[in-house]
């Protein structure tokens, strides 16, 4: 380590306050995961694609992503940053890429944040149906209309983005609660499920060989991705958590819950749910799900975890986005406005209101989808794309940085070098495939969620952003980050060791 103070002991740099432990870390990255709305949503739209083979495609698409975990916690040990993959891959590839890294983070947690708005709202309309509340004046109450859903959804958004202001403790523990109440009605009912659903347990749902075709392979994994993506929500708080090891815990812990949670409710849906009912859903899927296992008003349970796991996805969204902009910000890679820490609360409050604040204006901008399931589509698959990209260059990071253990210790080289550019080759593959087969599936572009040049330009424009406001940063801010890719507040990078 070289003698730089690290921010905490520096007063000149701004700081976040340490004071999160590893169930802290847990309640954050899952709530960020949002188990509940992934299986609530995100399983019937993957079952559009590749059919009754759920669990094998989260099975199989968890590979990679473990792979990618291990690359954040090693990196994490060496490099605790609250940038995480923007510096990582800065400081080990290139600033652009890293850079690249940092900025698609932040436009894909804004539209997941604007998505998520919609889906709260969404539930919060069901739940008003199921109590007698169809109308207000002339208005018919409608769950799939995605005017109607934002209008209700961006009152929570700005409630929670405030909640987030005051710490990201006041907000762990609440996210707390929310998923304990979240996972009990998940395991209750998907076990039930399990035991008592009509169709037949079938061998072949786990044969990823069975799905229809090499491109919905492709995109079912992706989306797969994107139900697993919020993990390394923890490694964003690692400058508030009291040892650097606990968000690595705290990273992991949450991954392979999630995929307990997500092998037992695709079992559990198929179980109970015909192909056609799954996929045909969207939004209500679980709802659904809850009606066809019980009667009112144990069947409202599932909606109302589906609400708390948006709620508190919606939290846990606006504080890691806000965590990665200040770092960046720190590096004026970005304005100075998203490194001012409130000296109330020790967080990056103007910072996090503006991240609330860009999720909304995303959130109106989507109203020219008009339908909500649309609306998921469309999103889930240009955030499965970019999410990939920055997994995969986060995984690259990894085993350029540790490469050296190829001839000083195998062992760790495989859990530090192979399994991350594995990971990383795979994710780069996925997406490739994926961008080419929306390319060659339209030859017009049309505002869409069956329009394959839609669903790549929403990617392709995420990413491509980034580059302006990279030239930006680099010639008239003159950012330092562009010659060391290096983060201000960063510890020097050590390479691990066998007694790491």
């Amino acid at each position: 380590m070289n003698d730089r103070p690290h921010a905490a002991d520096d007063p000149a740099r701004p700081a976040l306050r340490r004071s999160l432990g590893v169930l802290d870390g847990v309640a954050v990255a899952a709530s960020s995961t949002a188990a509940t709305t992934s299986i609530g949503i995100g399983l019937g739209v993957t079952a559009g694609v590749v059919g009754p083979h759920l669990p094998a495609i989260m099975l199989l698409a968890f590979l990679p992503v473990l792979g990618i975990a291990g690359a954040y916690a090693r990196l994490d040990r060496v490099e605790p940053n609250a940038g995480n993959g923007y510096v990582w891959v800065g400081r080990s590839l290139s600033p652009w890429l890293g850079f690249t890294v940092g900025w698609v983070n932040l436009v894909a947690s804004v539209a997941f944040l604007a998505y998520t708005t919609a889906v709260t709202g969404s539930a919060l309309l069901q739940l008003a149906g199921l109590a007698g509340l169809h109308r207000i004046g002339p208005l018919g109450l409608d769950p799939d209309s995605t005017a109607q859903t934002t209008a209700v959804g961006v009152l929570v958004l700005a409630a929670v983005t405030v909640t987030a202001v005051t710490g990201v403790r006041t907000a762990a523990r609440l996210q707390t609660w929310l998923l304990v109440f979240e996972y009990a009605v998940l395991l209750g009912f998907c076990g039930y499920g399990v035991v008592t659903g009509p169709h037949p347990f079938r061998l072949s749902w786990f044969d990823p060989f069975a799905v229809p075709s090499a491109t919905a392979l492709a995109q079912g994994l992706l989306l797969a991705v994107f139900c697993y993506w919020g993990f390394e929500a923890a490694f964003t708080v690692t400058e508030e958590v009291r040892a650097p090891r606990d968000a690595s815990r705290a990273g992991l812990i949450t991954l392979v819950t999630m995929l307990g949670l997500f092998l037992l409710g695709s079992v559990a849906f198929q179980r109970v749910l015909s192909g056609p009912e799954l996929a045909g859903h969207g939004a209500r899927g679980l709802a659904y799900y809850g009606d066809r296992l019980a009667g009112q008003p144990l069947a409202a349970l599932p909606l109302v975890a589906l609400m708390f796991s948006a709620v508190a996805s919606l939290q846990a969204g606006v504080i890691p986005t806000a965590r990665g902009a200040f770092a960046m910000s720190r590096d004026r890679t970005l304005g100075p406005v998203w490194s001012r820490v409130s000296a109330r609360y020790g967080t990056p409050a103007a910072g996090t209101l503006l991240i609330g604040a860009l999720a909304l204006t995303v959130a109106v901008g989507a109203l020219v989808i008009p339908r909500l399931a649309d609306l998921i589509t469309a999103t889930v698959n240009a955030v499965g794309i970019v999410v990939a990209l920055s997994y995969a260059l986060t995984a690259l990071a990894a085993a350029v940085r540790f490469r050296s253990l190829l001839r000083t210790d195998r062992r760790q080289a495989l859990r530090a070098v192979v399994s991350p550019a594995l990971g990383a080759l795979a994710l780069l593959a996925l997406g490739g495939y994926l961008g080419w087969s929306f390319y060659t599936s339209a030859d017009h572009l049309e505002v869409s969620a069956d329009n394959g040049w839609f669903l790549l330009l929403m990617p392709l424009v995420m990413i491509v952003s980034g580059f302006f406001v990279a030239g930006w940063a680099k010639w008239v801010r003159k950012s330092p980050y562009f010659t060391t890719g290096a983060g201000t507040d960063a510890d020097s990078p050590k390479l691990l060791t066998p007694s790491n």
